[in-house]
């Protein structure tokens, strides 16, 4: 029998979000620095969380503007009906917006400028847990034979084109932004994607090479 000291809780968490690349790079950051929280669900749409059999999730961090045509309100009511806190985000944080969510029933209203960690430490007083002193994944040593992550080597050309195709440009836009041809565009991205192929970290999909620029300190 395992000792629950030694396996504390983990808060299923949800988030919502339809902004591709923050809500692939917010998931990145939880799963590396947040191991109290386990992101059972991040979904692009209303009707996406609500339709996936990991619904609902005791804690749902929520965009508070979509594309979706469903209030605020309705978004919240819904999720606390199901037996889930929510925690409203926005890059509008205006009087307004945070009164509309709080009075929707939201546990609290966050600003999108605050950083990560800040988030998540809202998050954890809203479901009344506390962080280890030691957070697993900051120091622990890996264990002998374990697989140490290889940064690979990239070009100048190859990190210009990296960081602007996961900010979001298609090829095209990062070759017009970078005054190059399409196709050297092209290749230096799929230099970029053999190069992490080699180091064993697969970057194939741009959500993988999107996780790869996140771990390697290139999202900017």
């Amino acid at each position: 029998m395992s000792d629950p000291e030694q396996s504390p809780r983990r808060v299923r968490l949800a988030i919502l979000d339809d902004h591709e690349m923050l809500l692939d790079t917010m998931s990145t950051w939880i799963g590396t620095n947040a191991p109290d929280f386990d992101l059972t669900l991040s979904a692009h749409t209303w009707l996406e969380l609500v339709h996936s059999n990991n619904f609902p999730t005791e804690l749902v961090l929520m965009d508070f503007q979509l594309k979706d045509h469903v209030s605020i309100e309705a978004r919240v009511r819904t999720c606390r009906a199901a037996g889930a806190k929510v925690i409203v985000m926005s890059g509008l944080d205006t009087a307004e917006a945070r009164q509309r969510a709080l009075d929707a029933g939201a546990s609290t209203f966050l600003s999108k400028e605050q950083s990560m960690s800040e988030m998540m430490n809202e998050a954890r007083k809203v479901m009344g847990v506390q962080r280890d002193a030691h957070p697993r994944t900051d120091w622990r040593p890996l264990p002998s034979g374990a697989m140490v992550r290889v940064r690979p080597k990239l070009s100048a050309g190859e990190t210009a084109a990296l960081k602007l195709y996961v900010s979001g440009l298609s090829t095209t836009e990062v070759a017009g932004r970078m005054n190059v041809q399409y196709e050297t565009a092209k290749t230096y991205l799929r230099r970029v994607r053999e190069k992490y192929a080699r180091a064993n970290r697969p970057a194939s999909k741009k959500a993988d090479l999107i996780r790869r620029a996140a771990e390697d300190g290139h999202l900017e």
